[in-house]
């Protein structure tokens, strides 16, 4: 008997998703044996219902935006016993639902979840803290913070290009201390990205070749915002290959430690968590997910 909990973000996509979720809820309860429909009506509330229910249910459907799927995610790393994860895209990035490979239309990702196809996958640690995409210092945080509410509902995913844009062209350099076994920085940057899936903001912009199972982080640090360290990665995204210049330094690890000079806000899949210090870490295989059918078992 296959038990399921479908927690739906009703303000996700504009409320789109509302209109859809008897569908969807109804297709889910075709295929497995009980579906019990839950919305949040706060932020928090999703990670209480999964303290909730997850010792009851076998499958945890998140039905959101990255956030939403962040939240649930968090709540379920946390705990011993796992339920596997599911996921209906429906805010503006979906980072970690393209990353699984599903299909962006809810009602087609809800026919992909009903092949029930499960494969293990990697999850970022960082003070305690969980993440599926990315941990972000610097330009990615600030452009993130720099996004208006009203042009994130009318524009959707080119507001993050935008504000990007934008922010790029004013950076706040920090000192930034990097230490890992691999590789070690020390001195002058305006952004760190840790990459542990291959999507940002809705596209491959930083790691095209990002693997959730390969047990490391793709690690980029951008020592200074210029035209030409922008346009190499512009061309590592194109070539889907990693290519940087000299302003840009790459490496791959499965755990670090970063320090910064002043202190900055960090940002984990598209939200805020703490502030630096941090130690990172890769945990391997560590969450079952529900993908796409070309995604790797």
């Amino acid at each position: 008997m296959t038990r399921v909990a479908l927690i739906l973000n009703p303000k996700a996509g504009n409320d789109k998703m509302v209109d859809q979720i008897e569908t969807i809820h109804h297709r889910l309860q075709e295929k497995f044996d009980e579906v019990t429909l839950y919305k949040t009506d706060y932020k928090g509330h999703g990670a209480e219902l999964v303290d909730q229910v997850a010792d009851q249910v076998d499958v945890i459907i998140g039905a959101g935006g990255d956030g939403t799927i962040n939240e649930l995610a968090n709540a379920i790393c946390r705990r011993e016993k796992r339920p596997a994860f599911g996921i209906i895209p429906g805010g503006t990035a979906n980072d970690f639902s393209r990353a699984i490979g599903m299909n962006q239309n809810p009602l087609q990702a809800v026919e992909q979840l009903l092949k029930d196809k499960r494969s293990k996958i990697d999850i970022g640690c960082s003070n305690d803290e969980y993440f599926l995409n990315f941990w972000g210092i610097g330009l990615i945080t600030q452009a993130s913070e720099n996004i208006n509410s009203d042009t994130k509902e009318v524009l959707g995913r080119l507001s993050y290009y935008i504000s990007t844009a934008q922010t790029v062209s004013n950076p706040e350099p920090f000192h930034l201390k990097v230490e890992s076994d691999e590789q070690s920085f020390e001195g002058e940057a305006v952004m760190m990205i840790v990459g542990n899936g291959p999507f940002t903001g809705g596209i491959q912009a930083f790691f095209p070749q990002n693997n959730l199972q390969d047990g490391k982080f793709d690690v980029l640090i951008i020592k200074e915002s210029s035209l030409s360290t922008f346009w190499s990665i512009f061309q590592s995204k194109i070539m889907k290959e990693s290519r940087f210049n000299e302003g840009i330094i790459h490496f791959q690890t499965n755990s670090l430690r970063i320090s910064t000079e002043p202190e900055q806000n960090i940002d984990c899949d598209g939200e805020r968590h703490h502030t630096t210090p941090s130690s990172l870490e890769v945990l391997p295989d560590y969450l079952t997910v529900l993908t796409g059918e070309h995604f790797p078992e």
